[in-house]
């Protein structure tokens, strides 16, 4: 195919979903993949009517080890590679560290850390090779301000895309590949639904906190094209993210502590 590829994870909905309408918008062919298969057939659909696009769907689950291989093996399949990858699939795991299972705190690593770093890895040196590519790691701005207790390992694995990207940018960007962590804050999308947040977080937060999936994939678009190692969407946000460099950090750790149960269950 003439057309470039990208790969989006957690596509079915939210961020990643809008992140695959801008991609296609722009003239790339698209593979998404995500749990629910049944979504990504439609949006995969959707796409190929509405931007006369290739949309590649496969579902998989990236808290399996297996998923990462099985979706490039399945784009190998298709005679494909990835020239854009945007890791976006992740969520919170409510509750207090202690009070949950291991199995379920060893998936978010693996969604959200090993599935990331894997992928960037596995195609890198084709993206080197052809002198182009992009890589998008969603993150949050979770992962520039200090840890709040419950979604223990969220800000943690957050803080981990930040610098990973970071060190990403670095390495390649003599070399036609650019690297970006993207940062957003409260997102309208499915992810405090999907944590049990959605009622309290809404209730104690103003409406001008917040940003719709669209704009925060597209501000993802333009920095990651602008080759910025960190993008964090809307104004309030980049306050909180300055105010958090020029504080103390136990200030900041007090403020996240007498804060952060607004937020966050358990």
């Amino acid at each position: 195919m003439d057309r470039r590829l990208a790969l989006v994870t957690g596509a079915s909905a939210g961020i990643g979903m809008a992140f695959a309408r801008i991609l296609a918008s722009h003239g790339y062919d698209v593979a998404l993949t995500a749990r629910r298969g049944d979504r990504l057939e439609k949006l995969a659909e959707e796409i190929t009517l509405r931007y006369g696009v290739e949309a590649l769907s496969v579902a998989a689950d990236l808290a399996e080890p297996e998923a990462s291989g099985q979706i490039l093996d399945f784009l190998t399949a298709h005679g494909r590679t990835a020239d854009v990858l945007i890791n976006n699939a992740g969520y919170g795991l409510p509750g207090a560290y202690a009070d949950t299972r291991w199995a379920d705190q060893r998936a978010v690593i693996q969604v959200m850390v090993t599935a990331p770093a894997e992928l960037a890895h596995r195609l890198l040196p084709g993206m080197i090779h052809r002198k182009f590519g992009r890589i998008v790691n969603v993150a949050s701005l979770a992962g520039l301000i200090p840890g709040a207790a419950g979604h223990t390992l969220y800000a943690a694995v957050k803080a981990f895309q930040v610098r990973f990207s970071q060190s990403l940018h670095l390495e390649t960007q003599a070399q036609g590949v650019h690297v970006s962590a993207l940062c957003p804050g409260f997102t309208y999308s499915e992810f405090h639904d999907v944590a049990g947040t959605r009622a309290q977080i809404t209730q104690s937060t103003p409406p001008w906190l917040w940003l719709g999936a669209d704009e925060v994939a597209a501000a993802g678009y333009e920095a990651v094209e602008a080759n910025r190692p960190i993008c964090v969407p809307g104004a309030p946000n980049k306050a909180i993210a300055a105010a958090v460099k020029l504080i103390p950090d136990d200030w900041a750790l007090a403020l996240m502590a007498s804060q952060g149960s607004r937020f966050r269950r358990g």
